[in-house]
């Protein structure tokens, strides 16, 4: 088996590094190839870079098992490059992480962690989004223990095309599985004002969850919030079937 991984803290992250050495050991696994961005991307989404050329540096790992690059791009350009130019034969599954901090809800919808999946399900690849839910816990044993027995049960087990998992891993000892939905969740308070030494007003974004949904106990963030794992099945398919007859019936001429 193949897995080429990628992730948008950088590739010199904790999270992507812990996550390799976890694969290696698998017995399962044969090649493992690492693209990621050469410093962190956090938040950049599905962004692709067009308009200047994206430079490449081969990083070679210890073990001999894997075979890296470090690319000045975004996580889906690293994917997409890795899958088209870099590495010989295509993968059997696209794992992006261990992100440090959570991608719940509709996080997934800015998250570079989660984009670099999504560009492996475009490519016609099976996908797996790994996150650590905490920014101050860098300790990734239990997440990148559970994330290796994943990703050997996600070699064997059929995903359906177009559908990547979204995992999100609470710190410590997790209390257990959960398969999940999204939460809906926006942020308040997103923009502090600040004035620099020239008077000149700027604004640094920041911001808090709210939780729209937070008493349904089938989301990924209420699973997190009591300890465990979320798992979360998502189709890049943004189709809203319920509204094409509706909209069928639209005078629009």
């Amino acid at each position: 088996m193949r897995i080429l991984i990628s992730n948008d803290d950088g590739i010199n992250a904790d999270g992507i590094n812990i996550l390799r050495e976890s694969l290696e050991k698998l017995e399962i696994i044969k090649e493992i190839y690492v693209a990621a961005p050469d410093r962190e991307r956090s938040a950049v989404g599905h962004g692709i870079t067009m308009h200047r050329p994206l430079r490449v540096k081969e990083i070679k790992y210890p073990s001999g098992k894997s075979l890296g690059w470090a690319v000045d791009g975004t996580p889906a350009d690293c994917v997409k490059l890795a899958v088209e130019e870099l590495i010989p034969n295509p993968p059997d599954l696209v794992v992006s992480g261990i992100n440090q901090g959570s991608n719940l809800g509709t996080d997934v919808l800015y998250s570079g962690t989660v984009s670099a999946a999504v560009e492996g399900v475009v490519n016609g690849f099976p996908s797996v989004a790994l996150s650590l839910t905490s920014f101050r816990d860098h300790d990734f044993t239990h997440a990148a223990d559970f994330s290796a027995r994943l990703v050997a049960m996600a070699l064997k087990e059929f995903l359906e095309p177009g559908t990547l998992i979204n995992v999100n891993i609470p710190p410590g000892v997790p209390r257990g599985v959960r398969v999940t939905r999204l939460g809906y969740r926006r942020y308040i308070n997103i923009f502090d004002k600040r004035t620099d030494p020239r008077g000149r007003d700027y604004y640094w974004m920041a911001g808090e969850p709210l939780e729209l949904d937070e008493n349904s106990p089938d989301t990924d963030v209420s699973a997190c919030r009591e300890g465990y794992i979320a798992i979360t099945p998502i189709k890049i398919d943004l189709t809203s079937y319920r509204e094409i007859e509706k909209l069928k019936k639209w005078d629009f001429i």
